[in-house]
């Protein structure tokens, strides 16, 4: 079950690169075989971190202090784009990454994003570059505010902004809930409407006579 996500202020990493894909999150080879979870930290954006040699390239922001602590993610247009792996998002939580914040991202990756408790944002470019330049300018020492109840975000100079988000998945979020769990909170209501659909529609509930 997602970890539940209320308030959150934390060092954020801007990645501004246009069009970064799943692929780049996280190859699909390291999501083969049993047991993946739980070891995908490591190889999460892979091409990025280390060299043809396997050491860490040092000018890659994650491998830089303080940036290496970073819960957020200020990102570049289109983040997430390419193929649905939920293993890119399965490789961010496991960094630690508990927010993205970006103008827009693919589809399939921004479901998956509430599907395993990390909080996905969308605001305009404009908000997104002036984060960006702001965390620069405090060399990351400046925190970025999350309020997911007031739907705000703080700027590591003390502006707000507000942000939208569908209020379903919102609630999930603030409860730990995935959507089989937001659904089953209703099991009464869907219980009610299947007695009442079976006296209504009989026809369509009949299972057939075992052979």
């Amino acid at each position: 079950m997602p970890k539940p996500f209320n308030k959150l202020s934390a060092i954020a990493a801007p990645i501004m690169r246009t069009n970064i894909d799943t692929d780049v999150i996280i190859r699909i080879e390291r999501l083969v075989g049993n047991g993946i979870r739980g070891t995908l930290s490591k190889w999460a954006f892979g091409s990025l971190r280390y060299l043809p040699d396997g050491s860490e390239n040092p000018e890659f922001i994650l491998n830089r202090e303080p940036y290496r602590q970073a819960e957020i993610l200020v990102t570049g247009p289109n983040f997430g784009c390419g193929s649905s792996r939920e293993g890119a998002v399965w490789a961010l939580q496991e960094m630690g990454i508990r927010a993205v914040i970006g103008s827009g991202f693919g589809d399939i990756f921004f479901a998956n994003c509430f599907q395993n408790g990390i909080l996905p944002i969308i605001v305009d470019k404009e908000i997104v570059d002036g984060l960006a330049a702001e965390v620069e300018l405090t060399q990351g020492a400046g925190r970025i505010g999350i309020d997911l109840e007031e739907q705000t975000i703080t700027s590591p100079t003390g502006k707000r902004h507000h942000f939208e988000i569908d209020p379903r998945r919102r609630a999930g979020l603030l409860k730990g809930l995935d959507e089989v769990a937001l659904t089953l909170q209703r099991d009464d209501e869907i219980r009610a409407f299947q007695a009442a659909d079976r006296n209504r529609r009989p026809w369509i509930h009949f299972a057939g006579t075992p052979a």
